[in-house]
């Protein structure tokens, strides 16, 4: 059976540009209680624009989506699901808010994350969810020639019990060690997660689940208001690569952790970036509504959707964006492309 332990091998991990990572976030949890207290009229909306795209984004890595207006009555509990992918949604959303609130009291125990995975099914028939899986599975993906191969093989379901309560004591063994920073040591538990692959269906869900919560529980809230599995799956195949780059050799505990923790990393500081950016579109009230909308196209390349300027001005009503946008359109200042849910814009 693989050992876990993370009370000598981190270290190895400490490369210059991890620790460039590590401190940039150390610097952006010590100022985000700026954040939180400059503009707590607005965090309401940032929240619920989070808990929507979390939701929608994480669910679609896995295939499982609805409508637009399906998801977001969904996430407001303004309607019931009538499909089976409504209803893993709704279970994702009622775990997300379990860990919103209440991450300071959600052990890091295998029965607390059966009751996580238990909550994640709460729509399914009953049985569906909170056991570990019944048989063996199999990572498996396809060439270009569309031939299908094994990629990784799991922890076996007859070891799987004693690999996550291995897995858990190790990083609590670790954190009470205090040797490593908490944050390094939440992205190696999560990838460990992925590679005993415990459940029959809804690991890669829970592993983001688990981020969130270990984020949470090490001070770093961003992900209430910046969707982290957003962001995830706008690099999805970045995600894949990485995984598959510090997979091999798992079983043999020879694999290397550092494209995975890297690329977590980057995440979490992209969503701290996201976050103060955001703030500063706030701060700006005393510029006029239409000029801040004018300066997202500025300030952003590419193209930008109406949802991409509601999130990045969520005090902003949609009302008044759309009448910018057409301003913009008819001065020539932007140009529109796509169209109805695929709709977007780019700067002239």
């Amino acid at each position: 059976m693989r050992r876990f332990d993370y009370s000598k091998f981190p270290e190895k991990l400490l490369t210059p540009e991890i620790c460039n990572l590590l401190s940039s976030l150390h610097e952006y949890r010590g100022k985000q209680d700026l954040f939180v207290s400059a503009k707590k009229d607005v965090l309401g909306t940032l929240l619920e624009i989070a808990a929507i795209q979390s939701t929608d984004a994480s669910n679609r890595i896995e295939g499982i989506f609805t409508s637009d207006k399906r998801l977001k009555e969904l996430v407001a509990q303004k309607t019931e699901p009538a499909t089976r992918n409504e209803k893993e949604i709704a279970g994702y959303r009622d775990v997300l808010a379990t860990i919103h609130e209440n991450h300071d009291f959600i052990p890091i125990r295998p029965n607390a994350i059966l009751q996580l995975h238990r909550d994640l099914y709460s729509f399914q028939v009953p049985g569906v969810g909170g056991h570990w899986k019944n048989g063996d599975n199999l990572i498996a993906e396809k060439d270009a020639s569309g031939k299908s191969h094994v990629r990784f093989v799991p922890t076996p379901a007859l070891e799987t019990s004693e690999a996550v309560e291995r897995l858990c004591e190790a990083y609590s063994a670790s954190l009470r060690q205090g040797l490593y920073d908490p944050l390094l040591l939440s992205i190696l538990f999560v990838f460990d997660f992925l590679c005993i692959h415990p459940f029959d269906d809804g690991n890669g869900r829970m592993s983001r689940l688990l981020t969130l919560l270990l984020l949470y529980q090490h001070g770093y809230i961003v992900g209430k208001y910046i969707s982290v599995e957003m962001l995830i799956e706008k690099s999805k195949a970045t995600y894949y690569e990485a995984l598959q780059a510090s997979s091999d050799d798992w079983n043999r505990g020879r694999n290397d952790y550092i494209p995975f923790v890297r690329y977590m990393l980057g995440i979490v500081l992209k969503a701290y970036r996201e976050f103060e950016s955001r703030i500063a579109h706030v701060v700006g009230r005393s510029v006029p509504k239409a000029e801040r909308i004018r300066l997202v196209f500025d300030n952003t390349l590419g193209k930008i959707s109406k949802a991409d300027i509601a999130a990045q001005c969520p005090d902003i009503s949609i009302s008044m964006i759309e009448r910018t946008l057409k301003e913009l359109l008819d001065a020539g200042v932007i140009a529109k492309i796509g169209g109805g849910r695929n709709t977007a814009y780019v700067k002239r």
